[in-house]
């Protein structure tokens, strides 16, 4: 039985090497290729801000820059329509209803993973089937709601609704119960309180979660559109997600695209901005939601 010599050895561990390089460099090449066809539509939206309207509709053939950037859509963004009341609506009620959310959530996921009652599991189990309604039941079951108590065309109308979530409660407490029993036992022995305990010792050993659902919330609540459009039609107390019909409508027209880019470029660089700041944080929650023990 022949036994492969160094040089045989080193000639196949050159191989392994090339086929290793070969597949990482088509490897790099496909997310290159994915990263581009994720990122043109964002530059072409800001690419399409910075035209001049004029400029835009002489283009036969979309071009892929320019040579003569402007910021009049930028300033015509402001000033055609009120959009920093729009940004600042969305701002209070994002603010107001992912606070609001958290706390509900925290709360409600701490007594299903540590505390006993009679019937919890059952609950638990409800609440879950929660998750199965549809949308749409939801939503019309909250306009009814909303009405009968004249909250339509309120904050307290727009947020209510929304401070609640069966999907983050469960995984809140999927995470809860991933600390072990033994330290909230030495913690009761200590004479800790429950409240003391989650504050003190859950929290922070779940942050990156916590974190991760903030964001989500946030991301939900600047994008919602549904349920502002349908329960307010006071302009005063538009977001910037129906905002942008009123843009598209009574300020710049259905012509004016540029403009229209400009603004949506604008509404956009806040949840970019956040996820670029926090995107680590995004990545731990999500990886810890999936671990188990």
């Amino acid at each position: 039985m022949n036994h492969p010599n160094q040089t045989d050895l080193e000639r196949i561990r050159q191989t392994e090497r090339r086929r290793a390089l070969v597949r990482k460099a088509l490897t790099y090449m496909a997310l290159a290729l994915w990263a581009l066809m994720v990122l043109f539509p964002f530059y072409w939206m800001l690419l399409t801000s910075v035209k001049s309207y004029g400029s835009y509709n002489a283009e036969r053939i979309p071009a892929l820059f320019t040579l003569s950037p402007t910021l009049e859509n930028y300033k015509a963004a402001f000033t055609a329509v009120p959009l920093g009341r729009y940004l600042l609506n969305t701002l209070v009620f994002t603010v107001l209803t992912t606070a609001i959310m958290a706390a509900v959530s925290i709360l409600a996921a701490y007594a299903f993973a540590r505390l006993e009652f009679k019937g919890k599991n059952l609950v638990f189990l409800l609440f879950l089937s929660l998750m199965m309604i549809p949308n749409e039941l939801v939503v019309i079951t909250n306009f009814a709601t909303i009405t009968g108590l004249d909250l339509r065309n309120t904050f307290a109308g727009l947020i209510l609704p929304s401070v609640t979530s069966v999907f983050y409660i469960y995984l809140l407490k999927e995470n809860f119960e991933q600390v072990p029993d033994e330290l909230y036992k030495a913690a009761r022995v200590d004479g800790t309180s429950d409240f003391k305990y989650l504050w003190k010792v859950l929290i922070p050993i779940c942050r990156p979660t916590i974190v991760t659902i903030i964001i989500l919330k946030i991301i939900e609540c600047w994008n919602s559109y549904v349920w502002p459009r349908l329960v307010t039609d006071n302009p005063d107390l538009f977001l910037v997600s129906n905002g942008i019909q009123e843009i598209r409508e009574n300020g710049f027209g259905r012509e004016n695209i540029p403009a229209m880019m400009a603004a949506v470029v604008v509404i956009s660089v806040p949840l970019i901005a956040l996820f670029l700041v926090f995107r680590k944080k995004i990545m731990e929650g999500v990886s810890r939601g999936g671990m188990k023990g």
